[in-house]
């Protein structure tokens, strides 16, 4: 019996031995008490950063519950951040401006186009999802279809490109707040991990991260160039003699080169940021260097030359360029710059191999290219969004107002810029099993205060059920209602409240995510209460002629 009662005991207290860490308390887990809910079927990401490995789901009504369990060896939740098509500003930590993927078949078809709130003078990138980034007034989360998967509302504005690491965190800084930070934010789903005060100082740069980790970026009125830490901690600070602009790049040795007003490109080593040279140029430089495959350093100053540095710091070469644009380099080496015009240059000498131009200027616009060797630049004044082949011959432009966003390229050859006009742009080749573009029937003249009904049919190619977005034009939206089979009428209403002229837009949704183009209608809502049709009821059937030129009489009244 005793030996019974022994035996239960020893097993007693091995279960109880192996139960112990799991029910009483096991260092390596992690309660979290914000829980992360995320509705699409992209990665979630651990608020403990680089170290979740494994994720345990409870599942509740209609969503999951994700507890992170912690274990000792970190992995990394993303590939390697080039893996993505463009990481970062210029596409990659050299500023190359080179995308590995093909434009050929890319005709500048606008895809869409998506409303950012404020100029989207900051430049985008694109995560390895194909999710596109783009700061504004806020910062931009925006699937390819141009739908919004989630936006980050900061004090003021961006005018720089974020980047992203390989943990999937973007870092982004912000211009004329008081004060400017340097935002850490995960990319899937917009909460804040960190920000970096710099106080008075303006963000102007783009930030760009090194293999370590180690995010490099320049605060404009406090003369930096700094480094920190993942967790957002300083490593180190070093202080030029006037205002920064420029947006670093890294050399394949780790080298940090920056730009700044005092005239000097400089060379820093990067465990410590103290410096390896300086290269005096003829005046200030406000644009932001890019390093060729050799090891040369680009940059454009404002006495108008791309000056060639050796990578020990000594001349090369220079050529007038004019002060426009950062310089980039092509597939084959060749460095394009410009302002009023685009030119293409030997690296070799620096001679001119072709010129173009651009019919306005190039300021923030800076080229990049595609594998197929076709260069995309954005014009401030002009407004375009041009392509020009590898012998320096126009391809396509297309009008998208103001820019000073430079373009990204994506996998699948898309172009996304964005604009002064509030946009970001996408333009490429449309997939085949698009919906149609939804027509809308309706009244094209009203009365203020009458609710008035449209009809909008779209199909699609592959038979999906459709949601349809309509847009009053007077800041009202009727957002993704539906289902609807392909073909099948619906109907939405809408009353305005002032006179003026309205474009109503309205695109359709598929169940597989596909979008169609914008359908437009224009209605007419006068200050007179009564309308044509219903002061004379039988005049569009009567006097088709007639009708128009009345209808166009009608915005006189305004």
């Amino acid at each position: 019996m005793e030996k019974n009662i022994l035996a239960i005991g020893v097993i007693f207290f091995i279960i109880l031995s192996v139960i112990t860490p799991t029910v009483f308390g096991n260092n390596n887990i992690i309660h979290e008490k914000e829980v992360i809910v995320e509705e699409d079927n992209f990665n979630i990401y651990s608020k403990s950063e680089r170290t979740s490995t494994e994720i345990k789901y409870l599942n509740f009504d209609n969503f999951e519950c994700k507890e992170v369990i912690k274990l000792k060896e970190p992995v990394h939740l993303l590939d390697d951040p080039m893996d993505s098509p463009w990481p970062m500003y210029c596409h990659d930590i050299r500023h190359t401006g080179r995308s590995p993927f093909s434009t050929a078949n890319n005709l500048g078809t606008e895809k869409w186009r998506f409303e950012t709130d404020g100029w989207a003078t900051g430049s985008p990138i694109i995560d390895e999802h194909g999710i596109i980034f783009i700061g504004a007034r806020d910062l931009y989360a925006v699937y390819p279809n141009g739908s919004l998967k989630w936006k980050y509302d900061y004090p003021h504005h961006v005018e720089s490109a974020p980047a992203i690491d390989e943990s999937g965190v973007l870092y982004i800084g912000t211009v004329q707040a008081w004060p400017n930070y340097l935002y850490a934010i995960y990319s899937n789903n917009g909460s804040l991990k960190w920000k970096y005060s710099t106080g008075s100082g303006d963000i102007f740069s783009s930030p760009v991260i090194d293999e370590n980790g180690i995010i490099i970026f320049c605060e404009r009125d406090n003369w930096y160039i700094k480094a920190l830490y993942p967790n957002g901690s300083l490593k180190w600070k070093y202080k030029t003699d006037h205002v920064i602009y420029s947006s670093p790049a890294i050399g394949n040795d780790g080298t940090i080169y920056c730009g700044s007003h005092d005239t000097y490109l400089y060379a820093l080593y990067p465990n410590n940021g103290t410096l390896k040279w300086k290269y005096k140029t003829g005046d200030w430089i406000r644009t932001s260097p890019c390093i060729a495959d050799d090891g040369t350093i680009y940059v454009v100053s404002l006495d108008n030359f791309l000056h060639a540095v050796n990578s020990d710091g000594s001349f090369k070469w220079k050529t007038n360029v004019g002060a426009g644009t950062s310089p980039t380099i092509g597939q084959d080496g060749t460095v394009y710059a410009g302002y009023t015009t685009l030119y293409a240059l030997n690296p070799n000498n620096g001679s001119i191999k072709w010129q173009f131009d651009v019919d306005g200027t190039i300021r923030g616009g800076t080229p990049c290219n595609s594998i197929d060797g076709t260069i995309y630049i954005g014009t401030s004044e002009g407004g375009e969004l041009i392509a020009i082949d590898s012998d320096g011959n126009e391809r396509w432009r297309k009008s998208i107002g103001e820019c000073e966003s430079a373009p990204a390229i994506g996998e699948d050859g898309t172009v996304y810029i964005g604009s002064h006009a509030s946009y970001l742009y996408a333009f490429g080749e449309l997939d085949p099993n698009i919906p149609s573009t939804p027509s809308i029937d309706g009244e094209t003249s009203g009365t203020i205060g009458v609710p008035y009904t449209y009809t909008l049919t779209s199909t699609s190619p592959i038979g999906n059920s459709l949601y349809y977005y309509v847009d009053w034009g007077d800041g009202s939206i009727d957002d993704w209602f539906g289902p609807y089979h392909s073909g099948e009428e619906a109907q939405a209403i809408h009353t305005w409240s002032n006179p003026r002229t309205y474009t109503i837009k309205a695109r359709a949704n598929d169940t597989d995510g596909l979008l169609s183009q914008w359908g437009e209608l224009q209605i007419i809502i006068p200050k007179f209460k009564k309308t044509i049709p219903q002061t004379f009821p039988n005049i569009k059937e009567s006097n088709p002629i007639l009708y128009p030129l009345l209808q166009k009489f009608l915005q006189y009244f305004y």
